[in-house]
């Protein structure tokens, strides 16, 4: 069993529960709203909640906002009492063994990393695992630890300090057993204009910026959908060469149209520009003069093929 996977036990509750911290000043920011700065057309907080869309129950620990996703709203107290007086607020509501731990400003977090994190924690006898920077330096605000834990030694801070306002997050994790992982650029946060900007540079880049934009609308229309890409740009590539190019955008639209049509869903898609694509086939082969073909190859046998 996987950290993703049910556990087969009714009474086991949810596998994972993220707690995301998105109250801080952004003091290298101006006071600027970070988890409401846009990258690639998303929120940071938007991007940060997509890469853990599966987990039992999502707290975000500020002021509720809109998400693209519902969440459960906590908040310290006092408002501003610091990152471990934050997380102690946002784990009341969790009831999961194993918590993701993150922060508000990760614009390239993924899935797959939060997936790892889960992993490697429920293989291990860790009590957290988290990601190093490119620098080597820990980021306990990108991690996932076991609920028990956390729980344990913030009760403890609390007991020794009175309360964990004002305490750093430094204080929490130097009591715990950690596993590192390396990764400079799931770790990479947005702390001031020009890692902002970076981010922004990055995304628009040519291995990078297909995925991204896929990504936004997804997420702009309200659609949870995998799909392969390639099929549908492949399509669109036919329709642009064997028809016209105005055929491209036209096309995939029909397609995406008839796949809602037969009940949604990746495989509706799939079989949706399987036909097309064979269509664009055939069109072209005609218009080069060629035999026609069948979508399986084979001559076209039909009464009106010849």
């Amino acid at each position: 069993m996987t950290p993703y996977e049910p556990s087969g036990d009714p009474g086991a509750g949810p596998v994972y529960d993220v707690v995301v911290l998105a109250g801080g000043a952004a003091r290298r920011l101006g006071g600027a709203d970070k988890p409401g700065v846009r990258v690639g057309g998303r929120a940071l907080l938007d991007r940060v909640l997509a890469a853990c869309a599966d987990a039992g129950t999502t707290v975000v620990v500020a002021d509720p906002r809109s998400t693209a996703r519902p969440v459960t709203w906590a908040r310290e107290d006092p408002p501003g009492g610091g990152p471990l007086a934050a997380l102690d607020a946002g784990l009341r509501h969790t009831t999961a063994r194993y918590v993701l731990v993150l922060s508000a400003d990760l614009p390239f977090l993924q899935e797959g990393t939060a997936r790892l994190l889960l992993t490697v924690l429920r293989t291990g006898g860790a009590d957290g695992v988290l990601l190093t920077d490119a620098d080597g330096r820990d980021q306990p605000l990108v991690a996932a630890y076991r609920a028990t834990s956390l729980r344990h030694e913030l009760a403890a801070l609390t007991k020794e300090h009175g309360a964990l306002t004002g305490l750093p997050l430094r204080r929490l994790t130097a009591a715990l057993d950690l596993t590192r992982v390396p990764d400079p650029v799931a770790s990479f946060d947005c702390d001031t204009w020009d890692d902002i900007a970076t981010a922004r540079a990055r995304i628009r880049e040519h291995g990078h910026v297909l995925d991204e934009w896929i990504s936004a609308v997804k997420d702009e229309l309200g659609i949870d959908l995998d799909v392969d890409t390639g099929v549908l740009l492949d399509l669109a590539r036919d329709a642009a060469h064997g028809v016209a190019r105005p055929a491209a955008p036209l096309t995939t639209f029909l397609v995406g149209y008839a796949a809602a049509r037969a009940g949604g869903g990746s495989e509706a898609v799939a079989e949706a520009s399987r036909k097309a694509a064979a269509l664009a086939l055939r069109w072209a082969d005609e218009a080069d003069g060629e035999p026609a073909a069948t979508p399986d190859g084979g001559p076209d046998t039909r009464p009106d093929a010849g």
